[in-house]
């Protein structure tokens, strides 16, 4: 079991100091920053390394600057399909979350391109593409005779300083934290002469565990890129970016007496909960390719930050067995009718999110006619990139809102997030009209903490066609990623994570038309 004290007191200050109902917490950031986009199938066969190749139409959301080198106008389209399988290591004990399958639309849309006799040109696209995936089935289970889930609940209550009639009617406290005050979960004692705050769970001792997450969505992104070339050796461009994120999430998270014994005043409780959130933003990328050789290429661009207005929804319902605790041998509740029982409606929050910056280092060398595309033998292409994932930071609504909260939330970020790179490598070797491809691309932890394990690597494959203005281009794109997750944080003692290991495929396909 790992010890995270200084993180979890972090998270908890923020938690247990919250107005909203559904608390924003760091990994609400990370999740939009610390992304794999897709793009075209090219693109994706060369490990996503296009920042100083051009001529493609994904370049748009990389390095805009290659978008001036087309000469040209195209029409393209790229539908794929992935799966993904993940594993999970919860305290000792191994489980499988199931595939999840679904369909993605990469890079796709229209580039104009306006030639001159000088070697200037410009031209400029308007595509939408896929910048991140969030289908995932994750399932994992364990014995915990360390902690429970209920204890995050007590804590908040005891924070709150609330009688437990002024706590059921608090729109200020999670919905969770109010059912297990309804359902017995938690309760006020007198211990000692002193009144404390209990969790009914924690009197069986040994604990069965499992949480079962069901997500979906993602972010779909429309770029409008403008690039322009001078005398074909320097490129520039840059691109308007509308993302428009749409994430779910089911859960179901259940805890069981494990000891037998049937008069420890705890028997179970499932708590399950249904989060939406949506979210349309901007950005700006800025890119320059130089071409110092006939051949060599290298690239730079700057990401700034996403601007988000997000909205949030959350419905949760509770049932507790406390066996003779109370009179009842079960109590149930749900969202709805606590939102009765205060008079009010805390179901949606609405607040705002700043992504980090994003930087981009490539270079590239082409092989053969470096003037004649036809008579091109291939190249090989790498990239660089840089983000910030500890710049992320929430903001509220408005000037009017309490930002004590968020504060507290931002500095959890800057504490459990690094600056983390990805490297990306790719080749093409072409034979007259037909293209083979292969790439690799990895990206490091963005977390602080050493003990926590995440990366991604990704290895890619691909052929492709063009004759006579049209082209269509395949890949296969295999992925192996580690990450944690925590089913609930506590303030005064270390916190419980699964480790766990996705498997991935992806098969995409572009096609287009030259005009």
């Amino acid at each position: 079991m790992s010890r995270l004290l200084s993180l979890s007191s972090l998270l908890m200050a923020a938690f247990l100091y919250t107005t909203d109902l559904s608390a924003q917490l760091p990994e609400d950031a990370l999740r939009l920053s610390w992304v794999t986009p897709s793009g075209t199938a090219r693109q994706q066969a060369i490990g996503g390394a296009i920042g100083s190749l051009g001529g493609d139409i994904s370049a748009g959301f990389t390095n805009p600057a290659g978008i001036g080198m087309y000469k040209t106008s195209e029409f393209v389209m790229s539908p794929g399909f992935s799966f993904q399988h993940t594993g999970a290591n919860y305290l000792g004990n191994s489980s499988n979350g199931g595939a999840v399958g679904n369909f993605n639309l990469g890079a796709t849309g229209f580039v104009f391109g306006i030639p001159s006799d000088n070697g200037n040109s410009t031209a400029f696209s308007i595509a939408v593409n896929r910048s991140a995936n969030f289908n995932n089935n994750l399932f994992y289970k364990g014995q915990n005779d360390y902690s429970s889930f209920s204890e995050q609940y007590a804590e908040q209550f005891s924070a709150s300083k609330n009688t437990i009639d002024e706590a059921l009617i608090n729109p200020g406290l999670s919905y969770g934290t109010r059912m297990a005050i309804y359902t017995s979960l938690i309760d006020t004692a007198t211990i000692g002469g002193q009144p404390q705050i209990i969790s009914n769970a924690n009197k069986a001792g040994l604990l069965n565990q499992q949480n079962a997450v069901r997500t979906g969505g993602g972010i779909n992104e429309i770029a409008l890129a403008l690039g322009g070339s001078v005398r074909d050796k320097w490129y520039f461009g840059g691109t308007l970016g509308i993302p428009i994120m749409n994430y779910t999430r089911t859960q179901t998270f259940t805890e069981t007496d494990a000891t037998g014994n049937t008069n420890n005043d705890f028997g179970s409780f499932v708590y399950n909960e249904t989060y939406s959130s949506k979210a349309v933003g901007f950005n700006l990328k800025l890119g320059m390719i130089v071409r110092p050789t006939a051949a060599l290429r290298l690239g730079l661009a700057i990401h700034t930050p996403t601007f988000y207005s997000l909205t949030d929804h959350i419905s949760a319902s509770m049932t507790t067995r406390t066996e003779n605790y109370t009179s009842l041998p079960e109590v149930s509740i749900d969202s709805k009718t606590l939102d009765q029982l205060a008079g009010t409606n805390a179901s949606e929050v609405k607040y705002n999110l700043v992504t980090p910056w994003r930087f981009l280092a490539s270079g590239s060398y082409v092989f053969g006619n470096t003037q004649n595309t036809r008579r091109q033998k291939g190249f090989l292409t790498a990239d660089i990139g840089y983000t910030g994932n500890g710049g992320s930071h929430f903001q509220p609504p408005d000037n009017t809102s309490d930002n004590s909260y968020l504060t507290e939330v931002n500095n959890a970020i800057k504490n459990s997030y690094k600056g983390s790179f990805d490297f990306r490598l790719g080749g093409e070797l072409k034979f007259n009209t037909m293209m083979v491809r292969a790439g690799l691309a990895y990206y490091t932890s963005p977390y602080t903490d050493k003990s926590l394990k995440a990366d991604r690597l990704f290895a890619s494959t691909g052929v492709g066609y063009r004759n006579r203005g049209f082209f269509v281009d395949l890949a296969y794109v295999m992925g192996f990623s580690r990450d944690t997750d925590f089913p609930y944080r506590l303030g005064d003692k270390a916190n419980v994570f699964a480790g766990l290991k996705e498997y991935s495929s992806t098969v995409i396909m572009t096609f287009g038309i030259k005009f």
